[in-house]
């Protein structure tokens, strides 16, 4: 047996439980792992709380979790990788335990350390899908809401390095931390609109929402087009014409080796912000509702 966190209700961060699961075995091409870490991501605490319910309706019991790195223990048949290998992936099954499977691992360079290795996962997927998805340009100008969160962070590295421009809302003690990374931060709230413009005098080209703050009517005002907007947070895209973007696997298994290359290098970089034990996953989700958070949160089994 081996200690996982699980819910088996909807509810508040109170419903995980630390409890006794046998641990599972890897199908073909999957492999289990023994989690050194795994991080927590806006839809765990959605899947729980069951806002998700009607889109994502959870089998009871469930362990939580998408992403997650560790050392293979086992290896189901048809596996690239061997037992004794350090990996990150993406969970089947959830990663809130000390043992997860994953679908399809990739190596942990020795220099990756295990927090940033499981924390780039998801949030490094999306924010490379949805700039594919907006296929911005170099040369054009993108404007990224939220972009000092865990997947706006990312996007605007990803941007930048493409040589694009990047307009990022943020709160004010996250100006000088996205300036740095070189893109133009403007303070979100009343009259970001208005700032947004003065930042970008040519006009945006398109609009990454990463912050599901309110702000589709203005983004779409603002590129004139609402094909020309994605958010991965406002559920009412529809409404607005907007599309939403949801997914998070690698389809053709080339994003997520190449993301750990760059955090490898240190071209890109993920903000780890605060580790917990295992038995804390409840703490943890109650930080993360109250956006305590400035970077990614982590469990350690």
């Amino acid at each position: 047996m081996s200690k996982a966190i699980a819910f088996s209700e909807y509810g508040a961060p109170e419903v995980l439980r630390l409890s006794e699961v046998t641990p599972p075995e890897p199908g073909p091409g999957q492999v289990r792992i023994r989690v050194r870490a795994a991080s927590l991501n806006p839809l765990d605490l959605k899947i729980r709380s069951g806002v998700m319910a009607d889109m994502m309706p959870a089998h009871f019991p469930v362990m939580p979790g998408l992403d997650a790195a560790g050392v293979v223990d086992s290896v189901g048949e048809g596996a690239e990788v061997a037992v004794g290998d350090e990996v990150l992936g993406a969970t089947v099954g959830g990663g809130y335990g000390e043992y997860a499977l994953l679908d399809r691992a990739v190596a942990k360079p020795e220099g990756l350390s295990w927090e940033v290795a499981a924390s780039l996962v998801t949030v490094g997927q999306t924010a490379s899908r949805v700039l594919g998805e907006l296929d911005v340009r170099p040369g054009q100008t993108l404007l990224i809401h939220g972009a000092a969160g865990s997947v706006g962070f990312l996007a605007v590295q990803l941007a930048v390095a493409r040589g694009i421009t990047v307009i990022g809302t943020v709160g004010e003690r996250d100006i000088e931390r996205v300036t740095a990374l070189g893109a133009t931060a403007v303070r979100y709230g009343d009259g970001w609109a208005e700032r947004v413009k003065t930042a970008a005098p040519g006009g945006v080209d398109v609009v990454f929402d990463a912050s599901g703050a309110g702000v589709l009517a203005d983004s779409v005002a603002l590129t004139g087009d609402p094909g020309k907007v994605i958010t991965i947070a406002d559920m009412s895209a529809a409404q607005h014409g907007v599309r939403f973007s949801a997914g998070t696997a690698d389809q053709g298994g080339q994003v997520l080796p190449e993301l750990v290359r760059l955090a490898a290098d240190g071209t890109l970089t993920v903000p780890i912000w605060r580790t917990y034990p295992l038995t804390e996953a409840a703490q943890a989700h109650t930080d993360l509702e109250a956006h305590r958070n400035h970077g990614k949160a982590v469990l350690l089994p």
